[in-house]
């Protein structure tokens, strides 16, 4: 078995098992900007995403989610450093997220996905935890 990432003789198992913390260390500060900066194109003129983002804020918003998702995934943690523990959940009280806001979300974040062209396993260990965290920030019925 292989223990370098990418390695030709990687088996099937182990691109599988991606460490989360190892997802910036493959795609870094780049990969993360092409993913933030393809999603937040699409904020502007979607109908039920638009209007949760002020947009004298939305460069702020990108560079937010951005950060976050650098610390999270095992880049600097600037994120923390600035704005503290993530608190998601309190953090997003103040939009309406209802099951289609969610839904609309993750069809954003697919796109945006799909554009940045990251590789295989980190896309999808990225599409595994945009799902969740989707699920968990639904506030409305």
């Amino acid at each position: 078995m292989s223990t370098h990432a990418g390695s030709f003789h990687e088996t099937e198992t182990e691109r599988s098992t991606l460490d989360e913390l190892e997802i910036y260390e493959r795609i870094g500060e780049e990969g993360f900007q092409r993913l933030i900066a393809a999603f937040y194109r699409q904020i502007p003129d979607d109908d039920i995403l638009g209007p949760m983002y002020p947009e004298h804020d939305l460069a702020g918003a990108e560079q937010r989610l951005r950060d976050f998702l650098v610390g999270r995934f095992g880049g600097p943690p600037r994120y923390m450093i600035q704005r503290g523990h993530p608190r998601l959940r309190m953090r997003h009280l103040p939009f309406p997220i209802d099951a289609r806001a969610s839904q609309r979300w993750l069809e954003l974040m697919g796109r945006a996905l799909d554009e940045a062209s990251l590789p295989e396993d980190v896309d999808q260990a990225l599409r595994q935890f945009f799902a969740m965290v989707a699920r968990g920030l639904i506030n409305q019925a």
